[in-house]
């Protein structure tokens, strides 16, 4: 961690493969945070990037006390809970969806190929047991930046460069994708408070100073007590094809269990989250069995 100008700059402390698993019915998923490598990173939960091809998919699953966030890069998903909420996402659209107190869905692709993100970002407390509420934008609708030659930022979360993201957040974070092209450089900006991560999706560059390759996620360094709000990570391309990756930056907030697909205060929740379950024999709880 150096400081120039007022401002911190960020290294990475640790750089590590996200390996491709299954998920869900027969999908395909490279997880990074969520994983022994990096079990969370405050306020995130999970990132998956994801390989789905039909007829495989995530079939009805819950989620409470946290949002998911999908973003497409190839392909259609169809998603729809059991409110009867309903739509479909393609190459470059967002679906943000609020769980808070409680959601069933499924999602599932509907073209040959798909591929994506999808992030789970930690609810505050105070948020977590609000009504579930969705937030859907098309690609072209999201904000792009070009901060210098050869470099295409697009806004997902938060403001950079002069942008700012269309989406609402509950959690202060930022979430970039960041396309260069070969033989470039960047100075992306991240708030100093906030836990910050990078993944590359393809390509190869030197993040906070440390090489990447494709499916790599890397950690950067956290400050304490920092004395200027403002922070940032260098990044340069190697080799001849480029990169392609996410930031992931967020204020951290703490005092949250997560458990697969909950994400609550306390183990009294929890016991109590299980307890209604059993009662209503719900068949998606996985730790439930009359």
């Amino acid at each position: 961690m150096a400081t120039t100008n007022c401002t911190i700059t960020r290294t990475a402390t640790k750089v590590f493969e996200a390996i491709e698993t299954e998920e869900g019915v027969g999908a395909k998923v490279r997880r990074s945070i969520g994983t022994y490598g990096l079990r969370n990173l405050d306020p995130f939960l999970m990132l998956d990037h994801t390989d789905v091809s039909p007829p495989a998919g995530f079939s009805d699953h819950p989620h409470r006390g946290f949002e998911t966030v999908s973003y497409m890069l190839k392909g259609e998903f169809e998603h729809e809970d059991f409110a009867g909420h309903k739509g479909r996402i393609g190459p470059g659209d967002l679906q943000w969806m609020t769980a808070g107190r409680g959601i069933v869905h499924a999602e599932v692709p509907v073209t040959d190929e798909t591929e994506g993100l999808q992030l789970w970002v930690n609810l505050p407390a105070k948020h977590k047991m609000m009504e579930p509420r969705y937030q859907e934008l098309r690609g072209v609708d999201l904000p792009v930046a070009e901060p210098t030659p050869g470099v295409h930022v697009k806004l997902i979360a938060g403001s950079a460069f002069g942008k700012v993201a269309k989406v609402h957040t509950l959690t202060p974070i930022c979430y970039f994708d960041v396309t260069m092209q070969p033989d470039t450089h960047v100075t992306i900006p991240v708030p100093s408070n906030f836990n910050a991560f990078v993944y590359l999706m393809e390509g190869a560059a030197t993040v906070g100073g440390r090489d990447a390759k494709q499916y790599d996620a890397v950690v950067l360094d956290t400050i304490a007590n920092a004395t200027t709000p403002d922070s940032e990570v260098h990044v340069t391309t190697a080799g001849d094809k480029g990169a392609r990756f996410v930031v992931l930056g967020g204020e951290p907030i703490g005092g949250a269990l997560h458990f697969p697909f909950f994400s609550l205060l306390c183990r009294s929740w929890i016991l109590v989250l299980i307890q209604t379950n059993c009662r209503a024999r719900c068949p998606i709880w996985p730790f439930c069995h009359e």
